[in-house]
């Protein structure tokens, strides 16, 4: 098993015991402002109903990116996750 699949798995383990589902759940995300980044985290979460908050850095380098959402399990979670993390120099928070 990977250090990913570990992390995914037991991030599963933890959603499944301490939530009840259907929930809120909050993403949180730093991302660069090098390319269109912003943009493309919101394009994940395109067709569900949110609530994106952004705030750049001092700098202007980095946006924090939060978005809720309403989800209806652990695996929905994931599969967000999943969906962002092929985006250049996104951390996940």
């Amino acid at each position: 098993m990977t250090k990913k699949e570990a992390f995914y798995k037991d991030l599963k383990e933890k959603l499944d015991n301490n939530t009840e589902f259907p929930s809120d759940y909050l993403y949180k995300f730093i991302v660069p402002t090098t390319k269109n980044q912003v943009k493309e985290v919101e394009d994940v979460f395109l067709n569900q109903k949110k609530v994106i908050t952004k705030r750049a850095s001092k700098t202007g380098k980095y946006v924090s990116v939060s978005v809720l959402i309403r989800v209806k399990d652990s695996d929905e979670v994931i599969k967000n996750y999943y969906l962002v993390e092929n985006i250049e120099g996104l951390i996940s928070l």
